[in-house]
């Protein structure tokens, strides 16, 4: 008998390999905050999103290690039945001051997130408004919604109102973006997408992952915006946090609604208590050195320049390449000259724009981060 499931994936397997688009998982031993070693060698990863260092910051390891101790290794049970452990009450408070909310609620990871949010409060009848280049998990918690999803012109204002004028229709409207986009690096005009949002009674989901830590000193895109009324702001702590799990945090009736409503809070293992240990450890790190938080800017600003590139406005700086072949060709080349910089390609980014993602960390040498512009450099001709 023919295994038509295996044959099935070794077909698809054969059509990603000729056009360059199968993925293969590397080992990767992250010794610190910014060397990793792949092959036996030591390399320095432009590559992580570690923005602040902060996955080895002996403070916050130690924080994790003390939880294990206390709590185990595990949560035990989803939160409602015996894993809401009280450290998470804790980093729920101290995320809320943050954010200048009334309440918060913790997931086990981003995409667990958003894939439970969006479907919590839309459904059918409803419109998810949603960037073109937000967030895959955006997308997975708009499709499970069952909403009618609208897609919008990556951050036009203008294709947002027009959509929004012509379809808002009856029912709840929703409109979700990400803060920084994590493949191009650009920030979201939150202040003129919150006008547009409060004239259409819909509301405003933000994915903030790469901005927490990073922007507005140390409190995400939103402070860019004081304006800017965002309902639903998400983030994340395994990027400049050093960590795992994920946020959202909203008005208190909002978070308890989704405490007892959000399948992905309600059916699945609470997060471990290290890691809420190890984010709320990142906080205090990060509030006691202010100048900390904009050092991963500045150090993509000094990359930018080097290169004339457009001025970087995160963390995240993308040189496309065009073609995937071409791509990992040049992911090869800045490999042998002691860099780690992955090449990105389709899905992840539209067709025609495979790219270097270089992510930018409080920790980089400048003397490096010159160098690795050296080697960009002819890696940019046509």
């Amino acid at each position: 008998m023919t295994d038509t499931l295996t044959a099935f994936a070794a077909g698809k397997l054969a059509a990603l390999e000729a056009q360059s688009l199968k993925r293969t998982l590397v080992p990767t031993h992250r010794t610190d905050g910014l060397w990793v070693e792949r092959g036996g060698r030591g390399l320095l990863s432009f590559s992580c999103n570690d923005y602040l260092n902060l996955s080895h910051h002996p403070a916050v390891k130690a924080a994790a290690m003390a939880a294990v101790e206390a709590h185990g290794a595990g949560a035990g049970a989803s939160r409602l039945v015996t894993g809401d452990h009280p450290i998470f009450g804790e980093l729920e408070a101290r995320l809320a001051a943050l954010k200048g909310t009334e309440a918060a609620c913790v997931f086990g990871s981003g995409y667990l997130a958003n894939a439970g949010i969006i479907p919590t409060f839309v459904g059918e009848g409803d419109v998810v408004f949603v960037d073109e280049l937000a967030h895959a998990c955006i997308w997975s918690g708009a499709q499970l919604s069952r909403a009618r999803i609208v897609s919008f012109r990556h951050n036009d204002m203008q294709d947002l109102a027009d959509k929004l004028g012509r379809l808002r229709g009856e029912g709840r409207a929703l409109i979700a973006t990400d803060g920084v986009f994590s493949m191009d690096g650009d920030v979201a005009p939150l202040d003129e997408i919150s006008r547009l949002a409060q004239g259409h009674d819909a509301w405003l989901l933000v994915d903030d992952a790469h901005g927490l830590g990073v922007l507005g000193e140390g409190r995400g895109t939103a402070a860019l915006f004081p304006e800017a009324k965002v309902d639903l702001a998400m983030g994340t702590f395994s990027k400049a946090l050093g960590g795992y799990g994920a946020y959202v945090c909203a008005s208190a009736p909002v978070i308890d609604f989704i405490k007892t409503r959000t399948r992905t809070v309600v059916y699945t293992t609470g997060l471990p208590p290290a890691n809420a240990a190890a984010a709320l450890a990142a906080l205090d790190v990060i509030a006691a050195d202010p100048q900390l938080a904009a050092a991963p800017l500045a150090k993509a600003r000094r990359f930018t320049r080097a290169l004339n590139l457009p001025e970087a406005t995160s963390a995240v700086v993308p040189v496309v390449m065009g073609e995937a072949e071409r791509t990992l060709a040049a992911a090869a080349a800045l490999e042998a000259e002691g860099f780690l910089v992955v090449a990105i390609r389709p899905p992840t980014v539209p067709a025609g724009t495979a790219r270097l993602r270089l992510a930018f960390t409080a920790g980089h040498p400048d003397a490096e981060i010159d160098r690795l512009a050296e080697a960009v450099r002819p890696l940019m001709a046509p």
